[in-house]
């Protein structure tokens, strides 16, 4: 199977990221290894309907989303929907998602956008027939200091999320990548 974990976030002190460094952590203490995607090291242009499915980046990127079987998502929650730069890489990378098993990972500042993610999965599960873990972690500010997830209960989230998502991948993949 292979593996793909994104960090979709801009900022370079990222929570969202923090939470999709430990995700990949956990992937590889099960045994497995994952292609890294960090947003803010891509430079990803923005959509325009045209021109930027051409640029060597966006080429890149839909080649490494392509390869993958599944596909962790980490993404900021600004304003109640998922960063507007989580929804861009939806928009230039288009097909290159087609039937890949998607688990979310979400960092906001409080408890009320607890939904933000699921903008993004509608358009996963409607335009493209992913199929979306239904556990996900949702992460509030409370929940780290520094550099650090001190929320204990997070953690779990994120080892039970890894679990679920590498048994969903492996299951809907069987036989497909078997010769």
């Amino acid at each position: 199977m292979s593996y793909l974990i994104i960090s979709a976030s801009l900022n370079p002190n990222s929570r969202s990221c923090l939470l999709a460094k430990t995700a990949l952590s956990n992937l590889k203490a099960l045994g497995h290894s994952a292609d890294w995607i960090d947003l803010v090291d891509e430079d990803i242009p923005l959509c325009d309907g045209d021109s930027v499915y051409e640029d060597e980046r966006v080429v890149r990127i839909r080649e490494r989303i392509t390869k993958a079987d599944g596909i962790l998502l980490a993404v900021p929650v600004y304003n109640f929907y998922a960063s507007a730069a989580a929804k861009n890489l939806l928009e230039v990378a288009g097909s290159a998602w087609k039937e890949k098993v998607v688990g979310f990972l979400c960092a906001a500042g409080g408890k009320a956008s607890y939904m933000g993610p699921v903008s993004l999965a509608n358009s996963l599960m409607l335009d493209f027939r992913c199929w979306i873990v239904p556990r996900f972690v949702y992460a509030i500010g409370s929940d780290f200091e520094g550099e650090a997830i001190v929320n204990s209960g997070i953690s779990d989230r994120i080892l039970k999320l890894v679990t679920e998502w590498v048994r969903l991948v492996e299951a809907l993949n069987k036989g497909e990548n078997e010769d």
